[in-house]
């Protein structure tokens, strides 16, 4: 597990509100945390290069990318030895329609997170990436109705220390 760097009550109310909206202007985020705009700035860029701050990206709406249609897989490997699985984990990352991809514990070996368009777009989905060529034994997949929470990982406090 990394080690969590030190961080004061400045830097952690710094990182609530950018994870709310990272496109705040520091002079507002100055304001809103009781330091200078240049305090401000040099703990932004500090969190960055520690990589405390991992990413500044835009989440775009999934229809706006052809993606309306979620689904949730589990992939069950015709042998879970480590060969079969380090294949596969290194073939599905050439798939654009799969946007999350974890390697689970219990009777399934993967969940994929797709989103594609329609379903004739995941039926050739499916036939290209969970195909017995691929060492895939079976797949079920959860189609989901609605979102309730969507990768929302500002609900998740940081650690302590």
């Amino acid at each position: 597990m990394r080690k969590m760097p030190d961080l004061d009550r400045f830097d952690r109310r710094l990182l609530a509100l950018v994870r709310e909206d990272n496109l705040q202007p520091a002079r507002i985020l100055a304001d809103k945390v009781g330091l200078s705009l240049s305090a401000v700035l040099r703990r932004l860029r500090r969190l960055r290069e520690e990589k405390v701050i991992v990413a500044d990206i835009a989440v775009v709406d999934p229809a706006l990318t052809g993606s309306a249609l979620t689904m949730h897989v589990l992939v069950q490997m015709q042998q879970a030895g480590p060969q079969t699985m380090d294949n596969f984990a290194r073939e599905i990352v050439h798939h654009p329609e799969i946007t999350g991809a974890w390697d689970v514990t219990g009777d399934d070996d993967f969940l994929l997170k797709v989103q594609v368009g329609t379903m004739e777009d995941y039926d050739r989905f499916t036939r290209r990436a969970l195909g017995e060529d691929k060492g895939v034994h079976s797949f079920t997949t959860m189609i989901a109705i609605r979102n309730i929470i969507e990768n929302d990982i500002a609900r998740r406090p940081l650690r302590e220390g």
